[in-house]
């Protein structure tokens, strides 16, 4: 599969990532002189130019120059069409149609093109022109307004649940259409968003809404569902419990000392102890402060209740577990020297994921692609009519 990565910054380049890491050919075609955005964002900087989060986006891909905006560069562009299977952009509505890059000029030249636009709130609708940024999604999704501590002000989901969940839904969106195609013989629009993204990841709080009317408020770290389940305060730190069944509830409350609690007739099922979570957890509290952290996991592991301590990212990349999962790769890449990279998240027995290519200097492959499709003879001319600088 050959992919032509036309995005930026994080959900397309974070879908093409993935898919280049399945062994997909992720050809990152980058506007001359500035490259993708997020080379010279994110703030600090290692050994090069290009930012950390630049790196943490972009290994196993080839980067080649083009300069989308002139008569010749999109020469060069439409014969790497021909080649692809795929392509991924993220710009705003309207804006491939004025660069002459949208799906119907593209189909024209190779129908069997899988064409995936990624945005903030999809190719239609009021809102379809906004800016899309995961901020702004998370907070007009819902998101924002459930996440955070009871009448607390709104907080972000640190991790870019909808950037990163619109790159993850246009990967099956983009392999299902591969499947299509193979009886078919026929590409097709896939129209992808931040928006969309969030909404599908709030299955539990669009859940509660629409089974009690009730507009979801912010919890903490409590789940809509179960309880007791959530962070709890040890003497040490914070552990966090699972007891989501009957079955799990009575081995915590045995755990705990607190047997008589089975035939509470506030806790006696889970409905009630969703009902009396606060009651339910002042019951536990001072007991959990009476040992520590590895104490209580201790416990109730054995006892079978799911427990664990509540990591921050030093102990949880250094764990012996990340490391048994090969969850922290060391990467060579030509001017940063080794730099370190989150290992692949799933693993394939019969076709292991490697890293290919280090993420790539801007327009480091851009020979290497010409002669691919056959235009290296005509570099120098189509340099003179600005196909690969502004």
């Amino acid at each position: 599969m050959r992919v032509l990565d036309v995005s930026q910054v994080m959900a397309g380049p974070f879908c093409c990532m993935m898919l280049g890491d399945m062994g997909a050919d992720i050809i990152k075609v980058e506007p001359p002189e500035t490259g993708d955005q997020t080379r010279r964002a994110m703030g600090f900087r290692l050994n090069s130019d290009d930012s950390p989060g630049f790196l943490a986006l972009n290994r196993n891909k080839r980067s080649i120059e083009i300069n989308l905006k002139s008569e010749a560069g999109r020469e060069v562009f439409y014969k790497l069409v021909e080649t692809a299977d795929v392509l991924v952009e993220n710009n705003r509505p309207g804006v491939a149609k004025r660069l002459k890059i949208d799906y119907d000029t593209l189909r024209a030249i190779n129908p069997g093109l899988i064409y995936a636009s990624i945005s903030g709130f999809g190719q239609t609708g009021p809102y379809a022109q906004r800016p899309g940024f995961d901020l702004i999604a998370q907070a007009m999704s819902g998101v924002l307004s459930a996440t955070g501590t009871p009448d607390g002000e709104p907080v972000k989901c640190s991790v870019p649940v909808a950037d990163l969940g619109a790159g993850l839904f246009s990967i099956y969106a983009i392999l299902s259409a591969y499947i299509g195609r193979q009886k078919s013989g026929e590409g097709q629009y896939i129209d992808a968003s931040l928006i969309e993204a969030a909404m599908a990841l709030s299955v539990w709080e669009v859940t509660e809404y629409w089974g009690t009317g009730k507009i979801p408020k912010p919890i903490g770290t409590a789940n809509r569902m179960s309880a007791p389940y959530q962070a709890v305060k040890a003497a040490d730190g914070y552990l966090v419990v699972g007891a989501a069944n009957q079955k799990l509830w009575e081995a915590f409350c045995t755990v705990l000392g607190r047997p008589e609690l089975f035939a509470d007739p506030r806790f006696v099922s889970n409905v009630e102890r969703l009902g009396n979570r606060a009651e339910l957890m002042a019951e536990f509290e001072p007991i959990f402060l009476s040992n520590t952290v590895e104490h209580w996991v201790d416990a109730l592991l054995e006892a079978g209740v799911p427990a664990a301590p509540v990591h921050n990212f030093a102990q949880s990349l250094g764990s012996e577990h990340a490391k048994a999962r090969n969850m922290v790769m060391e990467i060579d890449h030509p001017a940063e020297g080794s730099i370190k990279a989150l290992g692949f998240p799933v693993k394939m027995g019969g076709t292991p994921q490697q890293v290919r290519f280090p993420p790539p200097m801007l327009g480091e492959h851009t020979a290497d692609i010409l002669a691919e499709i056959g235009m290296s003879a005509e570099f120098e001319a189509l340099s003179g009519r600005g196909a690969f600088s502004k």
